[in-house]
């Protein structure tokens, strides 16, 4: 197996940042609501419970539409390369959704939203991801070499 590499993009990193910020900023201003993905999905799969669920799926659509901003902006499609196998994916996505579910929502919604808001809730979540991410990419690299 070779190792997966960390590829450091600070100024794609910053771009892609900036632009969360903005629609977090924008969804509070206009909308008064709290921009967390998982939310807004939860709201478009419930819509019954959800009577707006225009903006809910404007949101998702601008959330897939990236690559295809980047095909306008550059003329080819960015890569995208998913390091691991789809058993893998399917645990982590199944471990995600245990997360959000019972802490009470997501990275965006705390980690972007919350912390802003100076939520005590969402510092205490956040520190929680870094610290679990951090102990789950060390475990996964060095102890288990994979």
């Amino acid at each position: 197996m070779t190792a997966i590499e960390t590829v450091f993009t600070p100024w794609k990193s910053l771009g892609g940042g900036i632009l969360i910020g903005i629609a977090s900023v924008l969804l509070m201003l206009f909308l008064g609501r709290i921009m967390g993905a998982t939310g807004i999905l939860a709201g478009v799969l419930t819509h019954k419970a959800h009577p707006d669920l225009g903006w809910r799926i404007a949101v998702l659509l601008g959330m897939i539409s990236g690559p295809a901003a980047v095909l306008l902006a550059t003329g080819q499609m960015p890569v995208i390369e998913v390091p691991v196998s789809m058993p893998m994916l399917l645990v982590g996505g199944l471990l995600v959704g245990i997360g959000v579910t019972y802490g009470s929502g997501c990275t965006s919604g705390h980690g972007v939203c919350g912390m802003a808001r100076l939520s005590r809730r969402s510092i205490a979540a956040t520190l929680t991801f870094m610290l679990t991410t951090g102990a789950t990419v060390f475990i996964i690299r060095h102890v288990l070499r994979a």
